[in-house]
């Protein structure tokens, strides 16, 4: 399903890797950061364990064929800085979801954007996708205004979807079509 040339992808300023234990280290920094995890319905990685078994799954997943993860590597420092993957594919509907996570070192610095530009040009001119989804948490501005820069549409809201430090949050359905 393209796994090798995704981890293979470059940007200006990051480029994609296979997702391995050996990036533990790096993911556990942003993983185990209340303010980052608060935004992706994840449980906060607690302990170095609880990052191992993360990769472990994502790495089991990739192997069955049903998603595609991948380290972000800052090119000037050579340091894993977030995780992005595809997930959810329909491959009769050529439809599949995006998701992407970054240490919060490295908000507000393009890293959202350029990840979501190199992954949604990948999704349509390699995968030969339709359409791509994405979900964003309603209080996550960062994140929706990262997919509205790379030609996301809100397509809906849907109400009470996390469920995040005992509340609920309203989750944000966003979408982009090949034109």
């Amino acid at each position: 399903m393209g796994n090798n040339l995704f981890h293979m992808l470059d940007g200006e300023n990051l480029y994609f890797k296979r997702l391995s234990i050996d990036a533990a280290i790096d993911i556990h920094r942003g993983a185990s950061k209340a303010e980052v995890v608060k935004y992706i319905g994840w449980d906060l990685s607690k302990s170095f364990e609880d990052t191992l078994e993360l990769i472990k799954g994502m790495m089991e997943k990739e192997l069955r064929g049903a998603s595609l993860y991948a380290s972000v590597v800052h090119k000037e420092t050579e340091k894993i800085i977030g995780t992005c993957m595809f997930f959810n594919f329909d491959l009769e509907a050529k439809h599949a979801e995006i998701g992407y996570v970054l240490n919060s070192c490295f908000w507000n610095k393009g890293y959202g954007s350029e990840i979501v530009r190199i992954m949604t040009d990948f999704a349509f001119e390699y995968l030969q996708l339709h359409k791509l989804h994405a979900r964003a948490v309603d209080v996550n501005i960062g994140s929706s205004k990262v997919l509205e820069r790379n030609g996301f549409i809100l397509e809906g809201n849907l109400r009470d979807y996390y469920y995040i430090d005992d509340k609920y949050q309203n989750c944000l359905f966003f979408g982009n079509v090949l034109s």
